[in-house]
């Protein structure tokens, strides 16, 4: 099975996509170091540099990606979705 996920950090939620990838198929994720961290089903099709939901993120749960919350989700999201501005809302701004 190829690699087509980088994870920062082990433990995130999302994952990188390096490469375009496409719905329904089935790709490994590995840290910047190298080590596997699992695979994953793919529901939507992700476009290289994009995010991966390495779990189920439930509506308003905080999103951890590089080790620290980058977001928020904005509706539920499946692991294998395709974690964008369409489902992942910023906290950088809020008070």
């Amino acid at each position: 099975m190829a690699h087509a996920i980088l994870l920062h950090e082990p433990d995130d939620d999302v994952g990188v996509a390096v490469q375009d990838l496409k719905a329904g198929s089935e790709v490994g994720a590995v840290t910047l170091e190298g080590k596997a961290v699992g695979s994953v089903k793919l529901v939507n099709d992700v476009p290289l540099g994009h995010k991966v939901a390495m779990r189920d993120l439930a509506n308003g749960k905080d999103v951890i990606e590089y080790g620290r919350v980058i977001g928020m989700a904005s509706q539920a999201t499946p692991r294998g979705s395709h974690v964008h501005t369409h489902n992942l809302e910023t906290k950088r701004w809020t008070v």
